[in-house]
């Protein structure tokens, strides 16, 4: 299968942790996915996009995973018939009906989940070995090539999951044991250990590695999955990774850790001081780009090589990044310690270090051309790394004009959110004269959905708060939508929803893709930035996805939307193959 802008298409965006079956364990997994699959085929929907499935921490965000390069264990169908490893006898020992009715209900109870799939997969792992392992069974051999053809990345990993096991689960490496904190001195120690206790902790570095095994198999199963119904799956690569992950212990050379990743302040995150003020301190170390430049980059190739194993396309999120990042000199557990100071006293205390812009500010032309020519040269690589896989980049917040040029030259598409782009007089911008090279989308995943916001303004104006700017939100939207912006409706009403959905899905966009919740006009949100809350990441549809088509309203809305992307013609044939590759 091959995307080509010539054929513009119309897609959803879903988080995996986020759909619901008759049969999953309490959070979405590869099952639901396939689910969400046939869906989307059942209603022309050729695009299935997701949040990064990389293995995640205890702050379960996906964005800040323990692993770049493993999979998430929870998105994993963990049943008998998902994993042949798996006895029926311990599964239904496990899985009792009281337990799968108390996790499948409400949000994603993380530490439960976590704790019954792990044990599954354990016992999954035990009739494994007892069955196959020390046998040349097929399922021996085909473990044991995984083994060999991810060695450059899986042998440190579970190393690391191991040492975590050992050092009571704790994600942070620098408070490991001295003899834990490098894998140099991890490996001596594992080696000096009596035989016994040194086999126990093999076999256990050997089950996450037979956990990647499955995860990789079922995900490749997906994309296939996907590819035989033309639907395109997409993933997400987060511009950082975890300043506690693996990937950071066991390539420390790579990263900057003295300084923390993060966005300026910008207009759009109202209400917290600290955004306001200094900006988004996301806890990131930054990149130590000569080290991967003297490496062949060879970390981010392998990065993005098992991207392209499961997906066929991929967002990478905050393309601005490799740009030049905004930087901290305090990770985000000190932001409250600096949120009152001045740059001044901020600097005294950092030894002159302020937050800004690393490599360069685009204060001068060198600057501009050092980190324009920095960009490109790192996205070039990532472009050649993915084969046939494509590549879509979020390029919102404060946007340095030669980036959209370099996308465009890369043939890379951008983000247009109608709420960013806009006229002069603070009108929407007309998605019609959106560039093809562009996914159009209502919001993203760190936004309200279109009916939260809605409701927001119209409180606010209510209230007395703010009033003349919320009401001119509320008339700028409505007038997108083709109402009368100078009487919007109260509520969110079909008709309103219609309009918004209709304009995004006329855009001249290569992609036009809605949150499912912007789809069912649902106001519950995945995510709230800056902000470390139990809500985050833990939202799940109230229906499942058979109750998608079941229930009569939320049908509407979505023959609605795939009515509307068949007459913009959004829609493929029955070969993908047979498109051209050119853009227009």
């Amino acid at each position: 299968m091959r995307l080509s802008p010539a054929q513009p298409l119309a897609g959803i965006l879903e988080p995996v942790f986020a759909i619901r079956t008759e049969t999953d364990l309490g959070i979405g997994d590869t099952e639901g996915v396939r689910q969400m699959i046939d869906w989307c085929q059942r209603h022309h929907f050729h695009i299935f996009q997701t949040l990064p499935i990389n293995e995640t921490s205890d702050d379960n965000s996906p964005y800040n995973a323990i692993s770049s390069l493993a999979i998430e264990p929870t998105t994993l169908a963990v049943t008998p018939e998902a994993v042949p490893d798996l006895p029926s006898a311990e599964f239904a020992e496990m899985a009792k009906p009281r337990l799968l009715a108390e996790l499948r209900r409400g949000r994603v109870n993380y530490p439960k989940v976590k704790a019954l799939k792990r044990r599954l997969l354990a016992a999954a792992f035990r009739h494994f070995l007892a069955q196959h392992f020390n046998r040349e069974t097929k399922r021996a051999l085909a473990f044991r090539a995984f083994l060999v053809e991810n060695a450059d990345w899986l042998s440190d990993y579970a190393l690391f999951r191991m040492l975590m096991d050992e050092n009571g689960n704790h994600p942070v490496w620098e408070r490991w044991r001295a003899e834990h904190q490098t894998p140099a001195r991890a490996r001596t120690w594992l080696l000096a250990l009596p035989e016994a206790r040194r086999d126990e902790l093999m076999r256990r570095q050997l089950f996450f590695a037979y956990v990647q095994w499955i995860a990789f198999t079922q995900w490749e199963a997906v994309k296939a999955y996907a590819g035989e119904r033309n639907v395109f799956l997409m993933g997400d690569l987060p511009f950082g990774v975890g300043r506690h992950s693996a990937d950071v212990w066991a390539n420390r050379s790579f990263f900057d850790l003295d300084w923390s990743g993060g966005a300026p302040p910008e207009w759009t995150f109202k209400g917290d001081p600290f955004i306001e003020k200094w900006g988004q301190n996301w806890g990131v170390p930054n990149y130590q780009w000569e080290e991967l430049r003297r490496h062949d980059f060879a970390w981010w190739r392998t990065r993005v090589g098992n991207l392209h194993r499961v997906f066929h396309a991929y967002r990478i999120d905050h393309v601005l990044g490799f740009f030049r990042i905004y930087s901290f000199p305090w990770p985000p557990e000190r932001n409250a310690e600096f949120l009152p100071l001045t740059p001044e006293q901020v600097a005294a205390r950092t030894g002159g270090r302020v937050p800004g812009f690393k490599p360069f500010a685009d204060d001068s032309p060198e600057h501009r051309a050092a980190n324009q020519a920095q960009g490109e040269a790192i996205l070039r690589v990532l472009i050649e790394a993915s084969g046939d896989t494509t590549i879509v980049a979020e390029d919102l917040g404060c946007v340095p004009d030669y980036v959209p040029p370099t996308l465009h030259q890369l043939g890379i598409p951008g983000f247009r959110i109608p709420l960013f782009f806009r006229e002069a007089d603070g009108t929407y911008s007309d998605p019609r004269r959106y560039p093809r090279l562009s996914l159009a989308q209502p919001t993203t995943h760190d936004h309200p959905p279109l009916a939260a916001l809605w409701e927001t303004w119209w409180r606010n104006v209510e209230a007395g708060v703010d009033v003349e700017n919320n009401q001119r939100e509320l008339g700028h939207l409505a007038r997108f939508a083709g109402l009368d912006g100078a009487a919007p409706p109260r509520d969110f009403s079909d008709r309103l929803h219609e309009g918004i959905v209709r304009a995004v899905m006329a855009s001249n966009s290569w992609f036009a893709v809605f949150q499912i919740t912007d789809v069912l006009a649902q106001a519950e949100r995945f995510n709230t930035p800056g902000t470390l809350s139990a809500s985050n990441w833990s939202h799940r549809l109230p229906q499942t996805v058979r109750q998608l088509d079941e229930d009569p309203s939320l049908r509407a809305k979505v023959e609605m939307l795939s009515q509307l992307a068949q007459t913009s013609e959004r829609v493929l044939g029955d070969s993908a193959e047979q498109l051209p590759d050119t853009c227009e």
